[in-house]
């Protein structure tokens, strides 16, 4: 009787643990010429009817880095990220496990994300320390520019860092490094002097009312319009490592200035993965928004020279001072490069460059639209240090972009 009842005990256990714990293959395959790195590659959790707590990717044995996130903040993961280099005409077979059990395993962090509320006792403007998560403000509000440390949530990986503008412009804002790193929680996005001295980065663009890089506005048939008559605007932060950012913008009750047309709720998701230089932009939109216009693009930084294909890719690069000449002590003028790629289907009209930006009128969208934008600091020791490198290197990134790799998931 004992025998029997261990053996059912014991076979009762091993089937809870296969339950508890599911296994699946994902297919990397780069049929392209050329060699592709830190290619993103996402896992949908939803249809494997499980409460994944934990999970492990293994390529060739290997343990390599990956990431649970809550993306749609019920409570539960439901997206699994990793990212691994393709070489050319190359295919790789990684082994996921998922778990029910435990919590997700921890790895050197290649991505940062924070929202910091400043704290009045706290002086040291780089030692903030109330975190949060999301605030959302409403209509009526005074302006909440200033309610949130460095303006609003900031992210980065080891090339690149932003910050999204916590009021009615909800400008892309950029932060420029000299060496390969994380410093986001230590700087703050205002470094210190000995930390500028050690090698830090630091705020290397002044946007003022401009698109900065990418920021999406209303199109009311002759210029951009802002977010200025929204009924409720939330900034949150999705994911922080350490494989991806993920930050988001929602606007509610948005009055995009479209003639005759109702306002609009929409939420816009930043998502920056380790390794990367460019930006994923994802609009999706309660209701179709069809027959709306809207305008993205990037700042048209002084006397920059401009590139364009024709067909969705624009960028820029120049010189300006990060801030208003009235603050630019302490300061140094700073050479950026920037670019946007949209797809073509969605470009309504591209616009002559003003005093300000570099346009894109852009529709055609039923309920989500998709770009990417791009950014490179000439302070890099890592990077481009000119317009013909820079402007070389978004022709391979477009060609990259246009070809992706086959993911197969088994």
């Amino acid at each position: 009787m004992n025998k029997h009842f261990h053996t059912l005990a014991a076979m009762l256990l091993a089937s809870a643990a296969m339950m508890a714990q599911k296994t699946i293959s994902v297919d990397v395959t780069n049929n392209s010429r050329t060699d592709k790195t830190s290619v993103p590659v996402v896992i949908n959790l939803h249809k494997y009817q499980m409460e994944v707590k934990s999970a492990q990717v293994k390529l060739n044995g290997r343990e390599i880095p990956c990431q649970l996130d809550d993306t749609d903040q019920d409570g539960a993961f439901d997206e699994l990220c990793f990212v691994t280099d393709a070489a050319r005409k190359s295919k790789q077979s990684f082994t996921v496990t998922l778990e029910e059990t435990g919590k997700p395993r921890e790895y050197t962090p290649r991505t940062y994300a924070e929202m910091v509320l400043p704290n009045k006792k706290v002086k040291i403007k780089n030692k903030q320390d109330i975190y949060l998560s999301s605030i959302t403000v409403d209509r009526g509000s005074a302006s909440s520019y200033s309610s949130l440390h460095h303006h609003g949530p900031a992210f980065e990986n080891e090339f690149i860092a932003f910050r999204l503008y916590f009021d009615h412009r909800q400008t892309v804002d950029m932060y420029g490094k000299y060496r390969k790193g994380l410093e986001i929680k230590e700087t703050q996005f205002y470094p210190d002097a000995a930390q500028k001295a050690a090698g830090y980065g630091d705020d290397v663009l002044w946007v003022g009312n401009t698109f900065g890089l990418g920021a999406l506005r209303g199109w009311d048939g002759k210029e951009p319009t802002m977010f200025d008559d929204t009924d409720h605007r939330t900034m949150r932060v999705i994911a922080s490592g350490p494989v991806r950012a993920v930050v988001e913008v929602v606007d509610l009750g948005w009055n995009t200035r479209n003639a005759g047309r109702e306002p609009v709720d929409m939420t816009t998701r930043y998502t920056l993965y380790a390794g990367r230089r460019d930006c994923q932009v994802d609009i999706s939109f309660r209701k179709p928004a069809t027959g709306y216009q809207f305008s993205t693009g990037i700042i048209n930084v002084k006397g920059s020279e401009e590139m364009s294909d024709k067909n969705g890719l624009r960028a820029c690069w120049g010189t300006d001072w990060p801030v208003a000449l009235k603050d630019s002590a302490g300061h140094k003028p700073e050479t950026v490069g920037m670019a946007i790629l949209v797809p073509s289907k969605n470009i309504i009209s591209e616009k002559p460059a003003d005093k300000d930006n570099y346009t894109f009128v852009v529709g055609n969208i039923d309920k989500t639209f998709h770009y990417a934008i791009n950014f490179c600091s000439a302070n890099e020791t890592f990077g481009y240090h000119s317009a013909r490198e820079w402007f070389k290197y978004l022709k391979d990134w477009r060609t990259e972009v246009e070809a992706p790799v086959g993911i197969t998931i088994r």
